[in-house]
C-alpha cells in the first residue's frame, strides 16, 4: 500500500444539458481525464457526462460506485478505500456542486475522518447564482431545500421564513419539484406581505435563463411558465 494517500475531487457538472465547456472550466476536463474511479447518483448519466468531457477516454476502465437512497451505510463507508491505497477519485454531482443539496455531503465528510484530502473544483452552483442575480442580501442567506408539501405546513413555513427575513435582514433561499412550480408561485403571492421581495430564477446557464425579482403583488400578472424547469425562489422581506 501506498504511503501517500488519493485524493478526493468533488466535481461541478452541469445545470442543463448545454455543451460542458460553455460553464465548466478546463480545469475540470483535466481532472476527469485523469480519474477512472468515481462515485456517483446515476451510473447512467455519470457515463454521458465523462464522455462529453473526455470522448476518447475509456469506458470499460472506468470504476463507478452509486451513490444514492438506497446506498447503504456500510457500502458508502468503503468507496473512500482505493484513496487509502494512493488512488484519487472523483465525487460527481447530478447538476450543479456536489455536496451542496447533495448526498456527496456524506462521502466528504468521510473523507475528512479518513484524513483524505478534499478538493472541491470550480462550477455552476444554482443556489448561488440565483443569490447573484436576485439583488437580494449577499451577505446574509439561507437555504432551506425543500418545503412542506402540506399546505397548512407550507403556509406556516413560508411565515416562518418572511418573518426571519424581516428580522435578520436575510435572503431566504428554497427549491421545489420542478412540476409543482407554478403552484409554489401561486402560494407565494397568496401567502407573503405583498412588498415582500420574491426572486424566481430557472434554467440557470441555459439560452431559456430567467431570473426576476419584484413584490409578490407584482408576481400576481406573471406570464412566464416555469413548468418542469429547475428553479430556485429566493424571498426577502424589508
Amino acid at each position: 500500500m501506498s504511503n501517500s494517500k488519493g485524493n478526493l475531487y468533488l466535481i461541478p457538472t452541469r445545470l442543463g444539458d448545454n455543451p460542458p465547456l460553455e460553464v465548466l472550466p478546463i480545469s475540470i476536463k483535466k481532472i476527469v481525464e485523469e480519474l477512472d474511479y468515481y462515485i456517483v447518483e446515476n451510473e447512467k448519466t455519470a457515463r454521458r457526462f465523462i464522455k462529453r468531457i473526455s470522448p476518447s477516454k475509456s469506458q470499460p476502465n472506468l470504476k463507478l460506485q452509486v451513490l444514492n437512497k438506497y446506498t447503504t451505510e456500510e457500502e458508502r463507508n468503503t468507496f473512500l478505500n482505493p484513496c487509502l491505497e494512493g488512488i484519487s477519485i472523483g465525487l460527481l454531482s447530478e447538476a450543479g456542486c456536489p455536496a451542496i443539496a447533495d448526498p456527496g455531503a456524506d462521502i466528504a465528510g468521510l473523507a475528512h475522518e479518513m484524513d483524505i484530502r478534499v478538493m472541491p473544483l470550480v462550477g455552476p452552483s444554482s443556489i448561488l447564482l440565483a443569490l447573484m442575480g436576485s439583488g437580494m442580501n449577499g451577505q446574509s442567506f439561507t437555504f432551506n431545500g425543500y418545503l412542506p408539501i402540506d399546505k397548512s405546513e407550507r403556509k406556516s413555513k413560508l411565515k416562518t421564513l418572511e418573518r426571519l427575513s424581516s428580522e435578520h435582514n436575510q435572503s431566504q433561499i428554497f427549491i421545489e419539484t420542478p412540476y409543482r412550480n407554478m403552484k409554489m408561485l401561486e402560494d407565494l403571492v397568496s401567502i407573503l406581505h405583498p412588498n415582500t421581495r420574491v426572486c424566481v430564477a430557472c434554467d440557470l446557464t441555459l439560452p431559456t435563463e430567467f431570473i426576476k425579482t419584484k413584490a409578490a403583488k407584482d408576481w400576481k400578472h406573471n406570464k412566464e411558465d416555469f413548468h418542469k424547469r429547475p428553479a430556485i425562489f429566493i424571498i426577502q422581506k424589508d
